[in-house]
């Protein structure tokens, strides 16, 4: 990324895509008629099976802002997509928002003159109400609320994609190379001098949201077993719990046999055996997901794949 003190833009606004081409036109028509600046826009198309690399293109050529357009090779994730953008962002600031305009774009000027005005590394953005379903609102609660013990993160903060953090956070969080980035777990590595800030939260303006369920859970994962070990630590807790458990049904057999009884049969043997098996099962499974995902890291899975990148004439800088 471009040294801090030659740094063209005072904020760059990284956005991810992903089935945005209802809503990505009118997004970049509320942020282009902001005045401030100067200001970049960076949309990283994360392979969207509908059209949105089209209107992206056509936006760039049209609205007269500078706007880098990134083509991933396919769909990588949000969060993999985001690490893409910043890598490409030349702003002194750095704001990242998702495409569906819930967060209105007239808060990007407050967002980013309260982390600069007060010197903040990081300002996430939170919300009295949001307009997300009940069982997403649940997944974020919960994510949050996990966090506080996996990662560090302060208990009073709310991790949110609209977000804004200084260049040299984002120079240092992009030096991670690994296939599952956790975006919110390397900034809290990076800085504790971080803000919050309170915004507005809208009903989505086009389409339905892109996190199903399986994407809510691989971001869970990402989090749970990329930045901590606390899940390890967990397994073998259980694991001597379960044999302390093992030796005291031990002993009960012992005496039960000493003094004449019949030790208890076929149906409480079964229920032991299958409890502890699946105890275990868990945990190698847990123990074999963190080495798959080491292994896939030694092997280099891209994080991403950029195919091309293209800026209007208002991006370039020669």
């Amino acid at each position: 990324m471009t040294a801090m003190s030659e740094r063209p833009f005072v904020l760059s606004i990284v956005i991810p895509v992903y089935n945005g081409a209802e809503s990505v036109p009118a997004l970049l028509e509320h942020l282009a008629a902001l005045e401030f600046g100067p200001f970049e826009i960076v949309l990283v198309n994360d392979g969207s099976p509908d059209n949105s690399l089209q209107v992206c293109r056509d936006l760039a050529a049209r609205l007269d802002v500078p706007i880098t357009v990134v083509d991933l090779a396919r769909n990588f994730g949000e969060h993999n997509a985001v690490m893409a953008g910043l890598r490409l962002a030349r702003g002194d600031y750095i704001i990242t928002m998702d495409d569906d305009l819930q967060n209105p774009p007239e808060e990007v000027e407050r967002l980013w003159r309260y982390a600069s005005e007060n010197q903040f590394d990081v300002v996430y953005t939170y919300y009295a109400a949001k307009q997300h379903s009940p069982w997403r609102n649940f997944g974020s609660w919960l994510t949050n609320y996990l966090a506080s013990y996996l990662i560090g993160k302060p208990r009073d903060l709310y991790l949110s994609s609209f977000r804004c953090m200084a260049a040299f956070v984002a120079e240092h969080i992009v030096r991670h190379a690994g296939p599952y980035p956790y975006v919110d777990g390397l900034i809290i590595q990076t800085t504790q001098r971080i803000g919050k800030l309170q915004v507005a939260h809208l009903p989505r303006a086009a389409g339905r949201s892109n996190y199903t369920l399986r994407r809510l859970i691989r971001l869970f994962l990402s989090m749970f077993l990329n930045f901590s070990v606390i899940p390890l630590r967990i397994a073998s807790l259980v694991g001597g719990l379960t044999a302390v458990l093992g030796i005291i049904g031990l002993v009960m057999v012992i005496v039960e046999g000493l003094n004449g009884g019949q030790p208890t049969g076929w149906p409480s043997l079964m229920a032991v055996i299958l409890t502890i098996s699946g105890v275990q099962l868990i945990v190698l499974g847990l123990i074999g997901e963190y080495l798959g995902r080491a292994f896939l890291t030694l092997n280099q899975k891209p994080q991403s794949i950029v195919r091309t990148i293209e800026r209007n004439d208002a991006a370039k800088l020669d």
